[in-house]
C-alpha cells in the first residue's frame, strides 16, 4: 500500500506511511474475534511480542517528532519503506521454498495447516528472542508501515516451529493491531494522516478483499509469491534510488 501511494500517487512518504498505518489496524482488528473464536491466537507470544515492539515503536516516534521538520525526513522514511520492502520479499521467497520442502518431505505442511483449535504441547517458548523480534518489528512498521506480515509471521515461524500455520497467522494478526493503532496515532500527531485518502482506502478494500478471495482460489502460489517477491524487490529499488 505505501509504495504504491507514493510511486503511483505521488503522495508523500510520511503521509502513506501514517495512513497505511491507520487503515491496517483498522482493517485487521475484524479477524481478531473470529481468530480467538477459534483459538488461533497465543496471547502469551503476543504479550511478548508487545513488550518489545510498542516500547520500540514508542521511541522510533519520538525520534521521529525531532526529524520531521528536516528537509531530509521524507527521503528517509523513503528509503526505510524500500529496505522494509527488500525484507519482506526475502520473507516471501523464504515461505514459499519452505513451503515446497515440506509439502516434498511428506504432508508437514498438510499437518500445520489444518484448524487445530487447541493445542496443548510442552512447547519450548523463546521468550527474550520474541521481544527482541517485537522491537525490531515495533520500528520497522513505525518506519515504515511494513513488517507485521509476512515478516512476523516468517520469524514466529522460525521461533515457534510447532505451531500451526493457523496459530502462527492469528497470533500475528492480533500483535499487529495494537502496533499498527499505535504507530498510526503517533504519525497522526505528527500530522501524517489524509483521512480523505483513508476514508477511501477504506471503502476500495470491500470490493478489494471480495475480488481477491475469488482470485485467489485461482492462482498457484508456486508462481504467484515469486513473481511477488520481484514486484517488491523491483519497488524497493524505485524507493532506495538504485
Amino acid at each position: 500500500m505505501t509504495p504504491l501511494l507514493v510511486l503511483l500517487f505521488g503522495i508523500a512518504p510520511s503521509t502513506a506511511v501514517g495512513t497505511d498505518l491507520l487503515y491496517a489496524a483498522i482493517t485487521k482488528v475484524s479477524g481478531i474475534p473470529v481468530h480467538a473464536k477459534k483459538g488461533h491466537i497465543d496471547w502469551g507470544v503476543v504479550g511478548w511480542l508487545s513488550l518489545g515492539s510498542l516500547p520500540a515503536s514508542g521511541i522510533t516516534l519520538l525520534v521521529l517528532q525531532d526529524l520531521h521538520t528536516s528537509p531530509a525526513f521524507e527521503a528517509l522514511l523513503k528509503k526505510s519503506v524500500g529496505v522494509a520492502l527488500i525484507i519482506t520479499a526475502a520473507a516471501i521467497l523464504w515461505k514459499a521454498s519452505r513451503r515446497g520442502v515440506l509439502s516434498f518431505t511428506g504432508g508437514v505442511d498438510e499437518v500445520n495447516s489444518q484448524n487445530t483449535t487447541s493445542l496443548e504441547l510442552p512447547l519450548k517458548r523463546p521468550v527474550i528472542l520474541t521481544v527482541i523480534t517485537g522491537m525490531v518489528i515495533g520500528c520497522l512498521v513505525t518506519l515504515s508501515s511494513i513488517g507485521a506480515g509476512a515478516v512476523g509471521t516468517v520469524v514466529l515461524v522460525f521461533l515457534y516451529p510447532r505451531f500451526p500455520i493457523t496459530r502462527i497467522v492469528g497470533t500475528d494478526i492480533a500483535h499487529a493491531v495494537p502496533l499498527t493503532l499505535l504507530a498510526g496515532l503517533g504519525h497522526l500527531s505528527l500530522g501524517h494522516v489524509n483521512f480523505s485518502l483513508l476514508i477511501n482506502l477504506l471503502m476500495g478494500s470491500i470490493p478489494g478483499i471480495w475480488l481477491g478471495s475469488h482470485a485467489s482460489s485461482s492462482l498457484s502460489e508456486r508462481w504467484s509469491r515469486p513473481i511477488l517477491a520481484i514486484l517488491l524487490l523491483v519497488i524497493a529499488a524505485k524507493m532506495i534510488g538504485v
